[in-house]
């Protein structure tokens, strides 16, 4: 606590280089970062989710999120084809 008060009252902050504006928290990279966070926060609720309240076996749900990405990446390759062919 004291060094913090020290740091603020002989003004030490002003030496201190500031966070580039490409690692700053509303950054695109800041950004994506913490969705990609969240999106594997989602994955291991919805792998808890699926072995502890439903009873799936652990390589169930394995299964369940591979065979999802797998449909995701067709819809996605799908969507970018029609969206190319127009």
């Amino acid at each position: 606590k004291a060094a913090f008060i020290n740091f603020i009252s002989d003004e030490e902050w002003k030496s201190i280089e500031p966070v580039s504006s490409w690692f700053g928290p509303s950054s695109f990279l800041m950004s994506s970062m913490s969705a990609l966070f969240k999106l594997s926060m989602w994955i291991r609720h919805g792998h808890g989710y699926l072995t502890e309240n439903l009873g799936i076996p652990v390589w169930g749900s394995y299964a369940v999120f591979g065979l999802a990405t797998l449909f995701l990446g067709m819809v996605l390759g799908l969507v970018s084809e029609a969206l190319r062919a127009n």
